[in-house]
């Protein structure tokens, strides 16, 4: 440290200043600005006892220094009561932690929470001066212990989380708490400005105009409704621009002389009655014109019947909050001061209880004193080293490795590790990484070369949530690396990121490292002083030249390239240095913002300040459009920097619900990447699921599904689910246990019938006889009566149908149940069919169809409709799941199969002989034909874009509508199956000899269907290239979250491959032509692939879904 520091460590302490400069600082002191954080504060603390004459509580007036931390603040409030000496009995038994700190804020209690905060940086220092208070007025009161009803509904919300966000048992700082404390801020205020009705309803609204395509199928912009109430219903004629208001007078104008026929009261009007979807918990309601709801869109895209219920609107008292024993914490809890307010420069000993990082001018250490592990991996011959390295996203800033030592139970080096960075340097979001790695000698190698393999790792973010500089010991229980076989490689890239350790302390290798410890806490400040010290590289001062010259002509071109290309595209030394030199020029152009911020260097103290203040200057961010990849894209893990990632959530702010749905899966693995629990992109989440019940509905999910199955991020997605579960209401409460119950009950079933199943694919008669009885004895024994379907929550499932349900002829031995529709308005006679599996992790599977949905809503963009059926898939648990049985559907192998058996793969016309067959008529037909040739464009589009393989007659099915759609997506990127399987460079799509003869050609022939084929494919595919980034933005973070050991460069760069990054769209256009020529020239092979597939039965864990 720069100075005043005494370090407590195994070393001698350093006094680094002489007495004369000491002097002379201390002489400036007097004159110089940085005493405006002396500041003394006037504050009166009413105490927590009585006075002794009875009249109220006893209370102190104190001066604060400015530069205090609130625990000093409470220790001298309890030595000067105890120096009055007011209820001795109290003060001296108790400690000054046995009170809380509140304070009024606007008819608010706030409590005072982060004992470590310099005072003033305190929310009510601010507040106070606002209203020009002389003292400011501060309770101390007991800290209040749970009731036990309070206690009762933690543990009721701990259920449906499905883990104890209370237990602390594994965290070596308080931040799940201080962030569980944090979050009931925005919470409250989302809950104050949410409107009661619209909460209740939740309209599912648009404002993207009506696409040409969908404008179509609409009568002169009329279209006609169907109106239900009670037995009757009316059909109306509405504009598509008439509001649901407008929709309900239109109704009562028309039925005016119907209304005992009708049943409706007398004294009742339109603005008593809502509009509702038949069959759907969906609502029709609000300002917005017919045209902008989704249902409505859905039902012209399908050509389907509108049909509405009149009834009451539900009540909103239904969705009343529990009221909460928490006080609202300051605003600014956990906000570092200043480096003015904290420097130790110019300031006496007897001042200094805070010290700012930006005063350390001395290289960071570790001390590695060793590892422990329980039992040693099976492995002969090993040495072991710890290789330390410092990160800032995927930043390497300094790293360096103990020496090898023979690896046993216990291993001690007991070494400083000094890094090639200066404490002052260090960014938040700095991570240690601490790897343990095996070496072992090749024996086959005579050089004697040795190869390692990392076996154990495990992080510490070396500045923490309060922005305070990690010190002392540490002992970390380290993840151990997955095998590639393992399950939980899948996410390895997220895991090995993670801050937590590990819970199974029993089991785990443990590490002990040590830190520097000084005598005061070492605070990151937030900032510096506006024109103080500033810009000490001479670049930032206002009106300094450097950085802000006028790029030259003849680096513009350079420039321009390098913004150009894709995420993917890596920068050289020389990019980065271009960019940064000229950031300026990079700040006006957003395109820009993700190559500039990863060319700052973020272990360069100078870099990182330079770089906030441009981007708090800059306003050309947010006054751009929004660029969803764009923002998107600085969320991922290479920006680990709060206000890059803070600028990137203001811009998805502007999403409407339907946008932030299409891509909630993606932002809650985003969450993965933040260094902290708290962060803007959790408070985003968190809000907009506050505001709509169908995002809360899926956030929910999506966040259970991650806390079964992801130990390393378990408390992070449980303290924002905690968060939410708090204000979604009692209403949204009982819908999840229901669900939660449901699935509990399932899983049970299905792990009793697994275990009675011997075979791997067949199931026998008594194996179904059981199941039904064990779903009867369910149903019997309190199964809820009804709940929403978990992938569509508008649907709500009442009764088993217990004689249709089944046990399905596949490995993991899912289940075939059908539910009765349990909303008694629906006009649908079948039944509500979902596949329950137990065995898989379906998340792989909901990464892809989310996307396929985004390309979808890529393409309605461009008005094409490529009839994509992204069928409802959610994970609900570890390795849980459902997924919807799309009707009328089956896959190809059985229309294959049921009419010549095997040999059916090499029957061209039997696939067009089925479609025939289920359609009543010539025109029915040729609507199917149509159908088919859309679908099995878009598949081929998206499943070549995507790498997806392992497509055989078993995972692509047809609807009898001619629906083509995929199912089971386990394999991407090529990885595809090798047994009897087609490889990537053999067919880069299923365009199968069937396929061609559905659109009227075979061999080299063509048909006007097949070039209207042709044509589709080639304006879908520049369509989805015209979105290069969001695709590649999506794809890679998708990689990271969620697929298997995938990242290698090949890996990485295969979409950017299949979308001709680079090329022209004329060569984009050949590229997919000849993509389509060699599915025609080598179908054969795909064909003979599938008459494997049927004559050995090879289910490759995929199920057949016909009844």
């Amino acid at each position: 440290m720069d100075g005043q520091q005494i370090q407590v460590s195994d070393e001698e302490p350093e006094v680094l200043r002489e007495e004369s400069r000491r002097r002379r600082r201390r002489k400036k002191a007097i004159t110089s600005s940085s005493c405006t954080s002396m500041d003394q504060i006037s504050v009166e603390f009413v105490l927590p006892t009585a006075a002794r004459g009875g009249n109220g509580p006893d209370s102190l007036l104190l001066e604060v220094a400015g530069n205090w931390t609130v625990e000093q603040v409470k220790a001298q409030v309890w030595l000067k009561a105890v120096t009055l000496n007011l209820c001795p009995d109290f003060y001296q038994q108790f400690s000054p932690d046995h009170c809380i700190l509140l304070y009024q804020k606007k008819g608010n209690v706030c409590e005072i929470y982060d004992k470590h905060q310099v005072f003033q940086t305190l929310d009510c220092i601010r507040y106070w001066r606002a209203l020009k208070k002389d003292v400011g007025r501060i309770q101390l009161v007991p800290r209040p212990h749970p009731s036990e009803e309070s206690q009762q509904y933690q543990s009721y919300l701990n259920c449906l989380i499905g883990y104890d966000v209370t237990d602390v048992s594994n965290v070596h700082d308080d931040e799940l708490e201080f962030t569980r404390r944090k979050l009931l801020t925005p919470r409250r205020i989302e809950l104050s400005d949410r409107d009661p009705k619209l909460y209740s309803m939740d309209p599912w609204v648009t404002r993207k105009p009506l696409h040409e395509h969908l404008r179509t199928k609409i009568n002169n912009s009329h279209i006609l409704v169907v109106i239900h109430i009670s037995t009757a219903s009316q059909t109306i004629k509405v504009s598509i621009d008439d509001t649901p208001t407008q929709v309900l007078a239109s109704f009562f104008a028309k039925t005016a002389n119907k209304r005992v026929l009708l049943g409706i009261p007398e004294n009742k009007c339109e603005t008593d009655f809502v509009l509702r979807v038949c069959g759907r918990e969906e609502y029709l309601y609000g300002e917005k014109p017919l045209q902008n709801f989704n249902w409505i869109r859905q039902c012209l895209k399908n050509g389907e019947e509108i049909h509405l219920v009149l009834e009451t609107p539900p009540d909103p008292e239904l969705d009343l909050v529990q009221k909460e024993d928490w006080a609202q914490v300051d605003d600014c809890t956990g906000v570092a001061g200043t480096h003015e307010q904290l420097t130790i420069d110019e300031k006496d000993h007897e001042r200094v209880f805070t010290i700012s990082m930006w005063d350390c001018n001395r290289k960071f250490r570790v001390k590695v004193l060793g590892i422990d592990i329980p039992s040693l991996p099976k492995v002969p011959d090993f040495v072991v080293f710890i290789e330390a390295s410092i990160f800032h996203g995927q930043q390497l800033l300094a790293q360096e490795r103990t020496t090898s030592k023979s690896f046993s139970e216990e291993v001690l080096w007991n070494c400083w590790l000094e890094f090639n960075i200066k404490i002052k340097d260090l960014p938040k979001g700095a991570r240690l990484s601490l790897q343990g790695d095996a070496s072992f000698c090749l024996s086959v190698n005579l050089s004697g070369k040795t190869k390692s393999r990392l076996l154990y790792y495990v992080n510490l973010l070396l500045i923490d949530h309060r922005s305070l500089l990690r010190q002392g010991e540490f002992i970390l229980h380290m993840w151990k690396m997955p095998e590639k076989s393992e399950e939980s490689s899948s996410s390895i890239n997220a895991d090995k990121l993670t801050s937590a350790t590990n819970p199974d302390k029993a089991s785990s290798m443990a590490i002990a490292i040590l830190l520097d410890k000084y005598c005061y806490p070492v605070v990151l400040p937030k900032s510096r002083d506006v024109g103080r010290d500033y810009g000490a590289a001479g670049e930032e001062v206002e009106g300094g030249e450097r950085g802000q010259r006028e790029m030259p002509n003849h680096l513009k071109k350079q420039f321009e390239a390098i913004v150009a290309t894709d995420p993917l595209h890596p920068l050289s030394p020389e990019d980065k240095e271009l960019l940064w030199h000229f950031r300026h020029e990079c700040m006006r152009n957003p395109r820009a913002y993700p190559k500039l911020l990863g060319s700052v260097r973020w272990g360069k103290q100078e870099d990182v300040l330079a770089t906030h203040r441009l981007l708090e200057r800059s306003s050309a961010w947010d006054t751009s459009g929004l660029d969803v990849g764009l923002a998107m894209q600085l969320l991922d893990c290479h920006y680990s920097d709060a206000q890059v990632r803070s600028m990137a959530v203001r811009k998805l702010e502007t999403l409407e619900d339907d946008d932030v749905l299409r891509y909630l899966l993606q932002l809650v693995q985003a969450v993965k990447f933040e260094p902290y629990h708290d962060s803007a992109l959790v408070r985003f989440l968190l809000k907009r699921a506050l505001r709509s019940k169908r995002i809360g509905h899926f956030l929910f999910w999506f966040l259970r599904s991650e806390i079964a199955q992801s130990m390393h991020y378990q408390q992070r997605y449980a303290v924002l689910l905690e968060a939410y579960l708090r204000g979604c209401g009692e209403n949204m409460l009982q819908d999840f246990r229901k669900q939660v119950e449901m699935t509990e009950a399932l899983q049970k079933v299905t792990c009793e019938i697994k275990a009675m199943s011997d075979d791997k694919y067949h199931v026998t008669a008594q194996v179904v006889f059981q199941l039904r009885q064990k779903l009867e004895t369910l149903q019997a024994s309190g199964l809820p009566e009804s709940f929403r379907v978990p992938y569509d929550p508008g649907l709500r499932a009442g009764v088993l149908l217990i004689e249709q349900c089944k046990v399905m002829a596949s490995k993991k031995k899912p289940l075939w149940l059908q539910f009765k529709r349990a909303d008694p308005t629906t006009l649908s006679k079948d039944p509500i069919g979902i596949i329950f599996k137990d065995g898989d992790d379906l998340r792989q599977d909901m990464l892809i169809l989310q996307i396929l949905l985004i390309m979808e809503s890529i393409w309605e963009t461009e008005s094409l409709d490529l009839c994509l059926l992204p069928y409802g898939c959610i994970s609900t648990g570890n390795r849980i799941g459902m997924i919807e049985i799309v009707k009328d559907a089956t896959t190809i192998a059985n229309i294959q199969q049921s009419v010549v058996g095997s040999t059916g793969a090499f029957k061209d016309e039997l696939l067009c002989q089925w479609l025939r067959d289920k359609c009543v008529n010539e025109e029915k037909f040729q609507q199917a034909v149509e159908r088919f040739l859309f679908s099995c464009g878009g598949y081929c589009v998206a499943t070549y874009v995507l790498g997806i393989g392992d497509r055989h007659n078993d995972n692509i099915m047809i609807t009898e509508s001619g629906n083509l759609f995929h199912i089971d997506f386990g394999h991407i990127l090529g990885n595809y199956k090798s047994f009897m399987g087609i490889s990537k460079e053999w067919v880069p799509f299923v365009l199968t000899p069937d396929f061609l003869y559905v659109m009227g050609t075979s061999g080299k022939k063509s048909s006007p269907h097949f070039q209207k084929f042709q044509d589709v494919c080639v304006k879908a595919y520049l369509a989805l290239r015209h979105h290069t980034n969001l695709l590649i933005i999506l794809f890679s973070m998708m990689l990271m979250t969620g697929m298997p050991q995938l990242t290698s460069k090949e890996d990485i760069e295969y979409i950017r491959e299949a979308l001709t990054v680079g090329r022209s769209e004329d060569d984009a256009r050949h590229h997919l032509l000849d993509q389509i020529e060699i599915c025609r020239e080598k179908g054969w092979m795909v064909q003979v692939n599938w008459f494997v597939h049927l004559v050995l039965g090879i289910k490759q864990g995929v199920e057949k879904r016909s009844t």
